[in-house]
């Protein structure tokens, strides 16, 4: 989990607060604070489509408030804990955070074994590794020396066939069914490509947003909150 604390100076408010208005100052402070708290919820909810392709409801959900008691002047905006293994990067830098018990970055190279929150999905990877013509390793070329580790696909039966080159006979495809990975052509298909974890790219700006809310929204909340604790305390 990674968090924020909300916490706001409310001391020179209270200067001018009569005997009643600052009995009510703890409670109002508690409210304030958890106002402002979920404020920044709702503008970090808010952020995650701006700066990633569809988010999964899971991570939008995953950005939760613990609000302040009036024992406790601080209220909390975090993100859950498998959430923030995964967003941690984009807060804090460095490489994608790879989940699950796998070492690999996995790097889909069509669009379509994507889901719809743009995402492959793990148990993709297992259904396709299923398919008679899919096998996952890895494949040296010959010419460039080029080592590719990832989830590949044969050609369908009848589209090798043997082509006889000047001086020797090659292994190649008929008409244009060849592929390119990594500059060279073969008749293999890379579907999934494995690798290291890259750098993430995006920002999140979580700790930024929220202080920039609770800066524009302060004083406003704090007022409400303070007219609310003394016209509850004034009908009891």
């Amino acid at each position: 989990m990674f968090s924020i604390s909300v916490r706001a100076d409310f001391q020179a408010a209270a200067r001018g607060l009569n005997a009643l208005e600052k009995k009510q100052l703890p409670f109002a402070t508690a409210t304030a604070l958890t106002s402002l708290a979920k404020l920044a919820q709702a503008a970090e909810k808010k952020a995650l489509p701006q700066i990633f392709d569809r988010p999964t409801p899971f991570t939008i959900n995953s950005i939760g408030v613990k609000g302040a008691r009036k024992a406790s002047l601080v209220a909390i905006v975090f993100v859950k804990d498998i959430a923030a293994a995964y967003l941690a990067p984009f807060e804090f830098g460095g490489p994608h955070k790879l989940i699950g018990s796998g070492r690999t970055w996995l790097n889909p190279k069509n669009m379509a074994l994507l889901n719809q929150y743009g995402n492959f999905d793990k148990s993709a990877l297992k259904r396709l590794a299923a398919k008679p013509d899919v096998f996952i390793g890895s494949v040296t070329f010959r010419k460039s020396g080029q080592t590719v580790s990832g989830l590949w696909q044969r050609p369908q039966v009848g589209q090798r066939t043997w082509v006889r080159g000047r001086n020797r006979r090659t292994y190649g495809t008929k008409g244009n069914t060849q592929n390119v990975v990594g500059g060279i052509r073969t008749g293999l298909r890379l579907l999934v490509r494995f690798g290291d974890a890259q750098p993430v790219r995006q920002h999140l700006d979580f700790g930024a947003r929220a202080e920039a809310v609770v800066k524009a929204n302060v004083n406003a909340e704090f007022a409400k909150a303070l007219a609310r604790a003394i016209a509850t305390a004034k009908r009891k």
